[in-house]
């Protein structure tokens, strides 16, 4: 059964874990409010379920939670950043406020990184830029995991995108998407409920399409978004290259299959150097186009158009991208933030690791 609690809680809760690997305290809470506005979010694949992860990469020595955040090499516009083998959390929003200050400066700002690990949820990054009237871009490779089109192994990442566009009157435009035909942890989510995968999303060891949520423990493979070439994933292949081509050949992290795993049941059969993975992220100014007022107020003639677009019998509709997240969020800050029961187990265990007393439910 599913457990209910107070986001404020599970912050604090969490902020003390990341505290307790030893992490700053600002630090511990920039990495706890990712994964809090993960839940609140209802992306709960990158929220606390991954807390474990994240933990047994502290003990296994595979990140540093003291990182050394170093420009290697830097233009008026663009930075190539080196995360010291930092946790994703830590590395991705400096990344990304850095990616901001030269937009300030120069109408645009991109900053790659490499030498790091998960940044948990895409979007927030890309969000970091809404406030200071800028088009936000946050992307990073991942686990080997996707089968190129007509491949028989994993050999990419989910390898996420996700753009922020603000608005005027509207909420803003916001879409935050794997490039995969899931995300990982929704099969975790699946397995764990006892339900099959769709058709379409997965291939088993021997390259059979199977609806099977534990296929990827068995050798199987995740497929690109789309699935099938009939069905375009040989498109959803384009684009996850294209996230592993400027998060990590641009950076100098491993790329597609030469990422060291993080996952218990991915081999690491490369044997390469790990240089962690990838992430890029861009900032722009709207005003160096048009000024921000107009734009937004277009912007908002652009969303109620859609939103105000007939839709087919039946259905809801026409959502923006955003908006199920955002409702998501507004309903979690009031009634709480369900953690499945396996995470609770999860985390749990990580808190009388820690001897930390766990949130209680709320009723």
């Amino acid at each position: 059964m599913n457990k209910k609690f107070d986001h404020q809680a599970l912050f604090r809760f969490t902020q003390s874990v990341f505290e307790k690997i030893g992490l700053s305290r600002s630090e511990a809470q920039q990495a706890a409010d990712i994964l809090i506005t993960a839940e609140l979010r209802n992306v709960s694949t990158h929220g606390l379920m991954r807390l474990p992860e994240y933990i047994n990469l502290w003990k296994t020595g595979r990140i540093t939670v003291t990182p050394r955040f170093k420009i290697v090499r830097e233009t008026l516009s663009t930075a190539l950043v080196d995360g010291g083998k930092g946790l994703g959390l830590v590395t991705g929003p400096k990344a990304m406020k850095l990616a901001i200050e030269k937009a300030k400066n120069a109408g645009s700002g991109w900053v790659a990184v490499r030498n790091t690990y998960h940044y948990g949820i895409a979007g927030y990054y890309a969000m970091m830029a809404l406030e200071h009237d800028m088009i936000g871009i946050s992307m990073t490779n991942a686990n080997p995991l996707v089968a190129p089109t007509f491949g028989l192994k994993g050999m990419l990442g989910t390898n996420p995108i996700a753009v922020a566009v603000p608005a005027n009157k509207q909420p803003p435009f916001v879409a935050d998407f794997a490039t995969a035909a899931v995300a990982r942890g929704k099969l975790d989510v699946w397995e764990e409920q006892g339900r099959q995968a769709p058709e379409g999303v997965l291939q088993d060891k021997n390259g059979n399409i199977t609806t099977d949520p534990s296929a990827l423990k068995k050798g199987g493979a995740l497929l690109t978004l789309g699935g099938e070439v009939e069905k375009g994933g040989h498109k959803g292949f384009c684009l996850t290259a294209i996230v592993d081509i400027l998060t990590a050949v641009l950076s100098g992290a491993n790329f597609g299959p030469t990422v060291v795993p993080t996952l218990g049941y991915v081999k690491d059969k490369t044997k390469t150097q790990d240089k962690g993975i990838g992430h890029f992220f861009g900032a722009f100014r709207i005003d160096a186009f048009q000024s921000a007022d107009e734009f937004k107020s277009y912007m908002d003639e652009w969303i109620e158009t859609f939103r105000n677009a007939p839709s087919i019998p039946g259905h809801e509709k026409v959502i923006i991208p955003g908006d199920p997240e955002r409702t998501a969020e507004e309903k979690n800050r009031s009634n709480g933030i369900l953690l499945s029961e396996n995470t609770y187990r999860k985390i749990k265990i990580i808190a009388d690791e820690f001897n930390l007393p766990f949130p209680q439910t709320k009723p």
